[in-house]
């Protein structure tokens, strides 16, 4: 049984700044920086047959090339944070494909994801760091100057069942290729 995502590749020149982000934090578990990505669905563990349904879809998706802004550096979780991440600036495009890529996967009968749609590259999962220990890296470390790039396809991406998940391995990738 599968365990799935949606989402888009960051390009190593991005992946190169964002990995000079890492360290000086207690309790960060940083991401490794071949698994930066951006997530437009998580799907979860899956039989064979929605898989097999699930990248038929995809693969008929017709749309653009995407436009893509990185910067800033932020946390979830709050007074509890769990995660530090890159900002990824939302537009219209990026919206669009997240959508139509979680109505295939809703149709295919993957549960509702309550979760308003935040693009974002993980960078570190926290365990046990204070607020006051993130508030004072992201101080410190929170700026960067922003980063743009273009995908020209997005992809189904397959993870182990643990803890951060990766490595993530590329199952299929999909063009992005219709006039905008």
């Amino acid at each position: 049984m599968p365990r799935l995502f949606a989402g888009l590749e960051i390009p190593a020149h991005v992946c190169s700044i964002l990995s000079g982000l890492r360290g000086g934090l207690p309790g960060a578990r940083w991401v490794e920086p071949s698994d930066y990505h951006i997530t437009l669905r998580f799907i979860g563990d899956i039989g064979n047959r929605m898989a097999a349904d699930i990248d038929s879809l995809l693969a008929d998706v017709n749309r653009g090339p995407v436009s893509l802004r990185v910067s800033g550096l932020a946390s979830f979780g709050g007074d509890k944070p769990h995660s530090v991440f890159a900002s990824v600036e939302n537009n219209r495009q990026l919206s669009e494909l997240q959508y139509e890529v979680d109505r295939i996967v809703r149709a295919c009968g993957v549960e509702i994801d309550k979760r308003r749609f935040q693009p974002h590259v993980t960078l570190a999962r926290l365990r046990g760091s204070s607020s006051l220990d993130v508030a004072d890296y992201l101080s410190k470390a929170g700026y960067f100057p922003p980063q743009s790039f273009t995908a020209n396809r997005f992809v189904l991406f397959s993870s182990r069942a643990s803890t951060g998940g990766g490595p993530y391995m590329v199952e299929t990738a999909y063009p992005l290729r219709r006039a905008a």
